[in-house]
């Protein structure tokens, strides 16, 4: 017995009769249009990828196509696999019916896989003989677009069976909205009229023959005309499959409906026995349509018709996109809107016809590869659209997508992503047109961001959670302790030789960050020592180990001058490469004879696998070392790289940071520049005496793919630098960033309109990590990572100018050692959005919305939805008061603009859940479907006029009682309150 190898699914045949396998798309530059509804595809084995020793064999009689899939046998049990490729056009229920052969005497059993998750173990019962086959059908679930389908020998199966093919049945849409439906018509069955006529003395047609007299003695009369229903009024187009032996392109009249639509070129082929396809747009009625193909006197005729595919508009059911449009972050003049019907979710996007509008998603990959993407669009005429695509700030292609004229249909092409946060966009660049309407994307294998906080690459462990030796601190959230500085409030802390903490990885990785504390000296320079870790037992480095960057005193804002007392800012963090530790290894970090300091504060490790230095892009770029930058020589870059900057900006080209670090005491200035690195691990901009940082001077401008070390150690607000500052004109990125020991992470001013910040890790700073400043509008921070900050972890501050319209989303926040998680000053309808924060530590809140420090009056509705803060809240010595998780505050000006906080979680708030305060009005606060878990003093804490409307709202767990109210202010209760 040979078990059959298996194949990859390429040739794709309709089963049901006249049906033709091509889809009725057009395909256009890289972009095919795909039509929705109900199919049935076979799949032969032998096309299929293979893998695990499954193979091609022919050796057994019976099977279809050019033979089947062997070697499922107990050789390669764990391994051999077929896996398949199905297209469906919505998501839903389907099947597959698996033929096979299996001569063993006895059930085998597979398991089937769809999208790489397990359905079942699939049970084939013996057949007669190798050479019998037998078919055995399974229900699945598709989703919309591309599927993978796959029959593994896992090490619970006892494979040994051969595949011969796969017959895969996607559901029929039944929802709203408007796709297309494939129909596929044999020339030979059409009606014929003006000496056309059915033959069959060439071959490679399908069907039973096809048409020919074209000739010149039929010009002006020969005519073939094809009966199309159609279930909706709309556009939709017509694929001809066509011979053409002249050897030079001949023409054809195109009519639907009686009306001509346009006369059609149609190419040469290389001889009347080989056969093309030739795709053209209609617009079909509802009901029965003619399409007809006419040699009228202005045409060239002399080509024979073998078929036809009409792709018409019709009802598709519920797609499942997995990136929704609305979702996405839009500049440019690109808007979201809710005006028609047929898209899923909540809105789609439009206004992509002004050059630079945008839309950029956040698709996390689970390795790097190129994964297909189906784009769900539409135009609202007949014009077909183009725009850019990009992955990763760099052009992917130009895609050009049919006219659907209204209708919302699919587009297929593939993007090239990394492991890990990618940034997808789609841009009106220059020679794009913009005429689309986006629904959303699907990428196929592609994993789900995070629900809540930022999608990151690393896996946390922390501390207190690993096996140890040693004592623990904490939990104590006072401040000026170390354990209220810890994530989690407790860390381990090794302080004897043989004193160890170790962790086991759930994940492979080739890299660590450790947050530690160790002592500072006597003169607040900071000291050094090493840190052991081992690897399954086995030492792997000397982690070096440093207080330099932590350790501030006395008063706000604070010095390095230890005998001022009140020591703080206890944590930094050091990060390495490792080699390669794949999971289930323990990694264990000990305190050995020679590792010097007198204790070593461990808060958290965090694990990832970093990928291979990136190479400068083939196009548009010239790297800054060909420019008189040299990294790596300790000697000052600055100059160079502004040199470097304005020559290759001139030339309309980014400059390339190769791996290396770049020694910079200044601005290096940015004017509608891209700068990019090697990678956050591998290229450095490093500062020096608290300076060196980007300064955006206007323009578009991109940077990313680098590291900002800066040299910052204690707070001067005056003379130190931020990692990024300035303007940064319309459009701008800022992606995959890592910032630490800078003054400020990001300082953002106006004019700046449209900036995307995301993928950033910002640590130790000694002011704010995130700063939107003084007029930024329609910009935002997301899937970033920001721990350790000395003051706001993200703010808004409407100082002179409304900051407006723009957005914290899905970042996680962590250990603001002064003030909030987030703060927002003022401003115009900006939001905080789908955010994990914890861990706040004095004068602090999680969220602040906050007429403090006298800003820009609120204005437009400020929205704070589906954050989950927890420990957060703090107390304010200097005035002697207890801030709540949630703090509206009402200071230097009331707030009467609407504030809605909605489906947002407060776990161990440090005391009340919610603070409304200070005496001014609160005007126009709603409150919905907020969760109140064990708070420190009051579920609900109001101490201000004004009034507000709450429903959805519980508190449980709180200790001093679930509301305290005073100061005026007006409670409308609605449904679904508990607790106070």
């Amino acid at each position: 017995m040979s078990p059959a190898p298996r194949r990859r699914p390429s040739a794709v045949r309709l089963v049901v009769p006249l049906l033709l396998s091509m889809l009725g798309a057009l395909l256009l530059g890289a972009t095919t249009a795909t039509p929705a509804g109900a199919a049935t595809t076979a799949l032969e084995a032998e096309s299929a990828q293979l893998s695990g020793g499954a193979a091609v064999s022919t050796e057994h009689s019976g099977y279809t196509g050019t033979g089947f899939v062997g070697g499922f046998t107990d050789a390669h049990k764990g391994a051999a696999s077929v896996a398949f490729s199905v297209q469906s056009s919505a998501a839903g229920a389907g099947s597959v019916s698996l033929r096979y052969a299996n001569g063993t005497g006895a059930a085998m059993t597979l398991s089937l896989y769809v999208n790489g998750s397990k359905v079942r173990q699939v049970s084939l019962a013996a057949t007669a003989n190798w050479d019998t086959w037998s078919t055995r059908e399974e229900q699945v679930t598709y989703a919309q677009g591309a599927n993978t389908v796959a029959l593994t020998f896992t090490t619970a199966d006892s494979g040994n069976v051969n595949l011969d093919s796969l017959t895969a049945t996607t559901g029929t849409g039944t929802g709203t909205g408007t796709g297309n439906g494939s129909s596929g018509l044999e020339a030979e069955s059409a009606q014929l009229s003006g000496g056309a006529a059915v033959s069959t003395e060439h071959s490679g047609y399908t069907g039973t023959g096809f048409v020919g007299g074209f000739t010149d003695a039929n010009k002006g009369a020969a005519s073939l005309t094809f009966s199309v229903p159609s279930t909706l009024a709309g556009n939709g187009s017509v694929s001809l499959r066509y011979a053409n032996g002249t050897g030079a392109a001949m023409t054809l009249s195109l009519y639907v409906n009686g009306s001509k639509v346009r006369q059609v070129s149609l190419a040469a082929t290389a001889n009347w026995d080989t056969w093309s396809t030739h795709d053209e747009q209609v617009t079909y009625a509802k009901g029965t349509n003619t399409v007809a193909f006419t040699f009228t006197t202005a045409d060239s005729g002399n080509v024979n018709l073998d078929s036809l595919t009409a792709a018409t508009p019709t009802e598709t059911g519920p797609v499942t996109l997995t990136h929704q449009a609305e979702t996405a972050f839009v500049s440019g003049g690109a808007t979201t809107a809710a005006t028609t019907s047929g898209y899923e979710g909540t809105g789609y996007l439009t206004g992509f016809t002004t050059a630079g509008a945008r839309a950029v998603l956040a698709v996390n990959a689970p390795s790097a590869a190129t994964y297909p993407l189906v784009l769900r669009y539409r135009t609202p005429n007949a014009t077909a659209a183009t725009v850019t695509l990009l992955a990763n700030g760099t052009k992917v292609r130009v895609l050009t997508l049919p006219a659907t004229n209204g209708a919302w249909a699919t587009a297929s092409t593939d993007v090239p992503l990394r492991a890990s946060l990618n940034h997808v966009t789609l841009r009106t660049a220059s020679g794009d047109n913009g005429n689309l309407q986006l629904d959303g994307v699907t990428v196929t294998g592609s994993t789900p961001n995070a629900v809540r906080g930022a999608t990151l690459p690393y896996t946390a462990y922390e501390a207190e959670a690993g096996t140890t030796n040693a004592s623990t601190t904490g939990p104590d959230r006072t401040y000026l302790t170390v354990a209220s500085e810890a994530s989690g409030r407790r860390a381990v802390v090794l302080d004897q030789t043989g004193e160890y903490v170790q962790f086991t990885l759930t994940q492979p990785a080739d890299a660590l960050t450790l947050r530690y504390s160790v002592p500072d000296n006597a003169a607040g320079t900071g000291t050094s020592a090493t840190l052991s870790v081992y690897a399954n037992g086995t030492q792997v480095r000397d982690l070096g180990l440093s207080s330099t960057y932590s350790w501030v005193y006395g008063a706000y804002p604070y010095t390095n001058t230890p005998s001022q007392g009140s020591a703080h800012h206890f944590f930094d963090e050091t990060r390495t490469l490792t080699g390669h530790l794949a999971a289930g290894t323990v990694l264990k970090f000990q305190k050995d004879a020679g590792d010097t300091a007198a204790s070593y504060t461990l808060d958290l490790v965090e694990t990832e696998a970093v990928p291979a230095a990136l190479t400068m892009p083939s196009t548009g770029f010239v790297s800054a070392t060909t420019l008189g930058v040299t990294p790596d020589d300790s000697t000052d870059d600055t100059a160079a790289l502004n040199t470097a900057l304005t020559a290759a900006t001139s030339q309309g080209k980014g400059l390339w940071l190769p791996t290396g670090t770049y020694d910079i005491s200044g601005h290096v200035d940015l004017t509608g520049a891209d700068l990019r690195g090697a990678g956050q691990w591998y290229t450095v901009l490093r500062g020096k005496n608290g300076k060196g940082g980007l300064f955006g001077r206007g323009g578009t401008s991109n940077v990313q793919d680098l590291t900002i070390a800066g040299d910052v150690r204690y707070r001067d607000d005056a003379n130190f630098d931020a990692a990024v500052e300035g303007d940064f004109g319309n459009g701008s990125s800022l992606t995959n960033l890592w910032i630490e020991h800078t003054k400020v992470g990001l300082w953002i001013d106006a004019p700046t309109t449209g900036l995307y910040a995301s993928g950033l890790r910002i640590r130790d700073t000694f002011a704010d990590g995130v700063n939107l400043h003084k007029g930024t509008a329609g910009s935002e921070v997301s899937h970033s990572s920001v721990r350790n900050t000395g003051d706001d972890g993200l703010a808004m501050f409407s100082e002179a100018q409304a900051v407006s319209n723009s957005a914290f989303r899905f970042d996680t926040v962590q250990l603001p050692l002064l003030a909030n998680a987030v703060g927002i000053y003022g401003g115009n309808a900006n939001r905080v959005e789908d955010n994990l924060l914890a861990d706040t530590v004095t004068g602090s809140s999680g969220i602040a919305i906050s007429s403090r420090f006298a800003p820009v009056p609120f204005s437009g509705t400020t929205v704070v939805l589906r954050n989950t803060l927890t420990r957060t809240g703090g107390y304010e010595p200097n005035w002697a008061s207890k801030l709540g998780a949630l703090w509206i505050y009402a200071d230097s000006s009331d707030i009467t603009a609407p504030i809605l906080l909605q489906d947002n979680t407060v776990l161990d708030s440090t005391y009340s859940g919610l603070l409304v305060s200070w005496q001014k009005n609160v005007q126009s606060l709603t409150v919905t479907n907020l969760a109140i878990t064990t708070a420190g003093s009051y579920g609900i804490e109001i101490n201000s006029a004004g009034s507000g409307t709450f429903s959805g709202t519980t508190v449980t767990g709180a200790a001093a009682g679930g509301l305290s109210l005073a100061g005026g202010f007006t409670v409308n209760r609605g449904s679904g309150n508990t607790g106070w």
